[in-house]
């Protein structure tokens, strides 16, 4: 039986890949589980540095929920509830991973595709990328977690205009509202992800983490801000060895070696 979610390591960078091509990547709830699995596994393992998600095939990220799986999965108020949860969960674990994250983008990128490439920190997609949440056009309830999400990369205005008309977006207009951090040529989107990937290993580990961490935080309402542990996270970065290091190579005119400590 193929694997419908690939799990793979080179050096510093992880990947996780949907591999459903004949669904465009559809997701069911084992896929989910599988990549809630893999993203315990690679935030505990100080080897990995950037971690790429992305989907088989050429032609689509994900494409949202499979459905053929509606009826033994959620055909029922407690088989709702878990698959709600689940999904929940893995989005909260992408947000919140403790080290960058790169949605490489070939293709379609719908629904929950686009619930999840909006979790990751940088969104890399083809020319030829289309982009649509057409929630309105079936009938479904979207919660505040995700509009959230979306409302606070691209702007509210343009989160309503993607939920109001659930029209498809090509890869230029995504990129117009921010919705992506850059358009490739298709084909070439692994190799723009991997490129990416590589320049974040090459920096300073506790720098680029403690970005991240504050940077989310910066999405929060100042009540639920830890300002104390933003500033522990910086603190950590001046005392560091990689920091001593970093000065030095930088005197020496070399590729400093970093440490993370």
């Amino acid at each position: 039986m193929t694997e419908k979610v690939i799990v793979e390591q080179s050096g510093s960078i992880a990947r996780i890949i949907f591999n459903q091509p004949e669904k465009r990547n559809a997701v069911s709830l084992e896929m989910w589980e599988a990549v809630e699995s893999a993203l315990d596994r690679f935030a505990a393992d100080e080897t990995v540095r950037v971690l790429i998600m992305s989907g088989a095939g050429g032609k689509a990220f994900v494409s949202g929920a499979d459905i053929s799986k509606f009826e033994s999965e959620r055909s029922s108020e407690e088989g709702v509830a878990k698959y709600n949860d689940t999904t929940r969960r893995v989005y909260d674990k992408v947000e919140t991973f403790p080290k960058p994250t790169i949605a490489q983008i070939d293709g379609f990128c719908v629904g929950g595709g686009v619930a999840l490439a909006v979790c990751c920190d940088i969104r890399i997609c083809g020319s030829g990328s289309n982009f649509a949440i057409p929630a309105a056009r079936l009938g479904l309830g979207y919660g505040f977690r995700g509009i959230n999400r979306l409302a606070n990369l691209i702007g509210p205005a343009f989160a309503k205009e993607i939920f109001f008309t659930a029209r498809r977006y090509n890869a230029n207009e995504a990129n117009l509202m921010g919705l992506v951090n850059q358009v490739v040529e298709d084909g070439m989107v692994g190799s723009a992800a991997e490129e990416m990937a590589s320049m974040i290993c090459e920096n300073a580990p506790l720098t680029v983490d403690a970005v991240k961490y504050i940077a989310n935080q910066t999405r929060m309402d100042e009540s639920q801000r830890n300002l104390g542990a933003c500033e522990a996270m910086v603190k950590a970065c001046f005392d560091s060895a990689d920091y001593i290091e970093g000065r030095r190579a930088f005197m020496e005119k070399r590729k400093p070696i970093w440490k993370g400590q």
